[in-house]
């Protein structure tokens, strides 16, 4: 029985490689049918089927469709141009079933990733934005400019803050559940952290009755539930107050040391699988980076630069879909903020330096948008913040150059502390996002509802 066990896993693997998913979702289905399964193999599988069919969602683009889309913005493109940028990443594609099927947004990401294809975008687009940022860099730039010099002047790190009013809402669609059965919502919510988001005040839930996470949970939430009922979406919202501050610490390399309490940080130096590993491949790359460097901030520094330069900014998949998400980073050579994120924090890791996830919304006055960053720790400065996707800004003054390796601006929203943690109440069924949590997850007895269920929306503004 475990010799046909293992027989059974390796044919479904292989049909994965060969990309034949409705042979291995067969397979699968075969396979689920054996009731002496163990629950560990039966989740995986379960989720591996899931997985599959999430696949297929987000490769919908035909090989047609994508050449028509780049003709508009460059219409002398060749057969060779196509095989090139397939063959350099640039194009993401997957041979499903036999066919080849693009990433959704591949052809948008093209004039992201290739760089003679962005200039070619920018050239037509002036005013568009390239990355995951709003556009507004001047603006930014002249806010973190304030950050850096009240945190000098006053010696304190938490500094300029900003009072947010934010309502998020969920409405699953008419008839997605049936009617009487209750729907179970998760919402993110805003972790309390001394200094830098405060004073979360809590104004109205819709439904009134909810169960909101501890203030420390790592992806916290607040949780509502209500009928489904028959014709009518079923809809839930969130609306609370609470004060963001920026953040900088000056960093004078020659005063970070090695660590003092290794122990203590130990978590966040080890690897978390899937996401966080140290493959050969990735410890390959560090020591191409690092070279002989031994100082952890100069060490942070060229990861940091190498990642924010030879890593673009493009539209993902969903990382529920993506195995292992710094190989992806590795093997594509392009990633979004989280995929950026994940890469720097591994790198950081293989190098013996303490890095961690935080994520939530990002705020660019008119602009908003999902977003990742993350927690680093030198010696003897604790822990600050860094984006690497808002990278090594423009400018000659080394603090403001620097300022995402050491500081955040006051317009973020943190959810999330850690990626692929339990909520509160747990949730039974699988998660439509694995790893992250910003959009919030809706289920009900019958399975989770993925996002094609239900619709969100997010507002805020500024309280003067």
């Amino acid at each position: 029985m475990i010799e046909d066990s293992i027989d059974m896993k390796e044919q479904i693997n292989q049909a994965i490689r060969k990309g034949e998913f409705t042979e291995a979702t067969q397979l699968i289905t075969h396979y689920l049918d054996d009731g002496s399964l163990s629950e560990q193999d039966r989740r995986v599988y379960t989720f591996e089927m899931e997985r599959l069919s999430r696949v297929r969602a987000d490769f919908t683009q035909t090989q047609a469709e994508v050449e028509n889309y780049i003709k508009k913005y460059y219409p002398e493109m060749t057969a060779a141009d196509m095989e090139s940028w397939e063959a350099e990443k640039s194009l993401e594609f997957k041979i499903i079933d036999g066919q080849k099927r693009y990433f959704a947004r591949a052809a948008r990401n093209l004039f992201r990733i290739d760089a003679e294809m962005e200039k070619i975008w920018i050239a037509q687009h002036p005013e568009d934005e390239i990355s995951s940022g709003s556009g507004a860099k001047l603006v930014l730039d002249v806010h973190n400019a304030q950050v850096i010099k009240a945190a000098n002047s006053s010696q304190q790190l938490f500094v300029e803050p900003r009072r947010l009013r934010i309502k998020q809402s969920i409405e699953v669609l008419a008839d997605e559940v049936p009617a009487g059965e209750i729907v179970k919502c998760w919402i993110p919510y805003p972790r309390l952290i001394e200094g830098r988001q405060e004073n979360i005040d809590l104004i109205q839930t819709v439904p009134a009755e909810h169960q909101l996470a501890a203030p420390d949970a790592l992806q916290r939430t607040i949780y509502m539930e209500k009928p489904a009922l028959a014709g009518e979406s079923t809809k839930f919202s969130v609306e609370y107050e609470f004060n963001s501050h920026g953040v900088y610490q000056a960093i004078d390399a020659d005063l970070v040391t090695p660590l003092k309490d290794s122990l203590s940080l130990n978590q966040y130096l080890q690897e978390e699988a899937p996401h966080i590993v140290f493959t050969e491949g990735l410890r390959a790359l560090s020591r191409e980076i690092v070279g002989d460097e031994q100082n952890p901030y100069q060490i942070a520094q060229l990861l940091f630069a190498w990642v924010d330069e030879n890593t673009p900014w493009a539209s993902a998949s969903e990382y529920s879909t993506i195995p292992c998400i710094p190989e992806y980073a590795l093997e594509n050579h392009h990633g979004d903020c989280g995929i950026q994120t994940l890469f720097f924090i591994t790198l950081c890791r293989i190098n013996g330096i303490p890095a961690r996830w935080q994520s939530g919304w990002e705020l660019q006055p008119p602009d908003d948008s999902m977003h990742d960053w993350g927690m680093i720790y030198f010696e003897p400065y604790g822990w600050v913040p860094m984006d690497v996707t808002y990278g090594l800004r423009k400018s000659s003054d080394p603090q403001l150059r620097w300022f995402y390796l050491s500081g955040m601006d006051s317009y973020r929203i943190i959810f999330n502390d850690d990626i692929s943690q339990p909520f509160s109440p747990p949730k039974q069924h699988f998660r439509s996002e694995t790893v992250d949590s910003q959009r919030g997850e809706v289920e009900w007895s019958g399975g989770n509802l993925y996002f094609d269920k239900w619709k969100w929306n997010f507002e805020w503004k500024i309280i003067e």
